[in-house]
């Protein structure tokens, strides 16, 4: 099985203990495909589609991608260059500072006709933020071509990954993410966001919400709270486990994701991959950074 993401991936600085700020690459579409590789064994292919410039960290980036196991999908854009963002905490508690207005990224849609090596069965994953950094006429190509895919068994998943400031405004960015949860078998939403921008009661509200667009499977994240899986009118409810310590919520969610996914791909049953995936998350606010070296939870076909 083949799983490929779809969105941008940044140089990623990252606080260091005792002050300064490590280099990496990271971006959310990105954390989901590195947490599925490591999640799963050679029976499963991962890559990730976007487009990158021709300066110096844009390769770096295509070596570390290769270097993880995952094939990059990439288009070379002259002139452009890799975007960039800078994490700062309080309290575990993430913020971030951007620098991605020339991103290549921001066209990998420019010319994108299909998905490649994608089959029935596979997955395609992007997020509220693959949709968010492209042009309306990019969003619009992106979700025709995700569309074409699931028409032939691909399955589409997407994470909504609300980030207003990225948007005109509210009302374009919710939608874009209905738009976006249009074409997808699988929405992996976060509560918290979904509550405050689209007036959610509770989880189950959220779930009710993507299922009325169409979305077959449902997983709505709610930190620390239980996980709701709903899936094909079923509802699971799948606990995180308790006491963990969280120092760095960065990739919370992108781990969850990439472990879930991994697990569907290789037959688990939904709340067993679930429930996998939030063992994962639990670790992962452990550490800091988005791409920590945590042990991780692998698949069980």
């Amino acid at each position: 099985r083949r799983l490929m993401a779809i969105g941008e991936c940044m140089v990623e600085m990252a606080p260091r203990p005792g002050g300064g700020y490590d280099m990496g690459f990271a971006g959310d579409s990105f954390n989901t495909a590195w947490y599925a590789r490591r999640s799963a064994g050679g029976e499963l292919q991962v890559a990730y589609l976007s487009a990158i410039g021709d300066d110096a960290a844009s390769g770096q980036m295509r070596a570390f991608m290769a270097g993880a196991g995952i094939e990059p999908i990439l288009k070379v854009r002259l002139g452009r260059a890799a975007g960039l963002y800078l994490i700062s905490l309080s309290e575990g508690e993430r913020s971030f500072s951007y620098w991605r207005d020339t991103s290549a990224a921001r066209t990998l849609a420019d010319d994108l006709e299909a998905l490649p090596q994608l089959g029935a069965g596979d997955i395609a994953f992007f997020s509220g933020i693959t949709l968010a950094i492209l042009p309306e006429a990019g969003r619009t190509r992106l979700l025709s071509v995700l569309g074409a895919a699931a028409e032939r068994g691909v399955r589409v998943a997407f994470d909504p990954n609300l980030r207003p400031r990225l948007w005109a405004s509210g009302p374009e960015m919710c939608d874009w993410i209905m738009r976006g949860a249009a074409v997808a078998q699988i929405a992996l939403p976060s509560f918290e966001d979904e509550a405050g921008h689209f007036g959610d009661a509770d989880p189950e509200a959220t779930a009710r919400r993507y299922e009325a667009a169409g979305v077959q499977m449902v997983v709505v994240k709610d930190g620390p709270e239980p996980v709701t899986l709903a899936d094909g009118g079923v509802r699971v409810l799948v606990a995180p486990p308790e006491g963990a310590e969280v120092v760095d919520t960065t990739a919370a969610g992108d781990s969850f994701n990439g472990r879930f996914l991994a697990g569907l791909l290789a037959g688990e049953a939904p709340e067993v991959a679930a429930a996998a995936a939030c063992q994962l998350s639990a670790r992962v606010i452990g550490a800091r950074g988005a791409l920590v070296d945590v042990p991780v939870p692998r698949v069980r076909a």
